[in-house]
């Protein structure tokens, strides 16, 4: 992505997606800046003329290698980090929940390690934030609770 992520112009729009197999959903660490190694679901940037739910499944594939489909949309999570010039990283992510359809998960560039956790065993991660929040609430959606 040739524009500057940190001291943006604006707002970055992301998408990312909870997958879920047998009960358990996909994260992976992240494998660049910012928060470098700290456990996630796969995601990034909406390319321009992508939709939320395009992008979400994109990321999917491209950062581990899995196939799913997207259930509903969850919530949305806004990641603002300042210093004392001004803000640093302005991230809008969509959060989705999936289930699982095909491929198993590898780790490359953007996502180091990649595990299949309970979602009551991601509170106990070093994750991005709300991360354990969006898992519990595409869990219940997934299982037919509240959107």
């Amino acid at each position: 992505m040739p524009e500057d992520r940190r001291y943006p112009a604006r707002p970055f729009l992301a998408a990312s997606v909870a997958t879920f197999r047998d009960g358990r959903v996909l994260i992976a660490t992240r494998g660049r800046p910012p928060m470098e190694a700290c456990w996630s679901l796969p995601g990034g940037l909406v390319e321009p003329g992508e939709s939320l739910h395009d992008a979400a499944l994109r990321e999917l594939r491209e950062e581990v290698g899995v196939e799913a489909e997207i259930a509903a949309f969850v919530d949305h999570v806004e990641i603002i980090e300042r210093d004392a010039t001004g803000v640093v990283h302005h991230f809008v992510i969509a959060a989705f929940a999936a289930r699982w359809r095909a491929g198993e998960p590898t780790p490359g560039p953007e996502a180091g390690a990649v595990r299949w956790a309970l979602p009551d065993e991601v509170a106990q991660l070093w994750t991005t934030p709300g991360l354990a929040a969006i898992v519990t609430r595409a869990a219940a959606v997934l299982d037919g609770g509240p959107r």
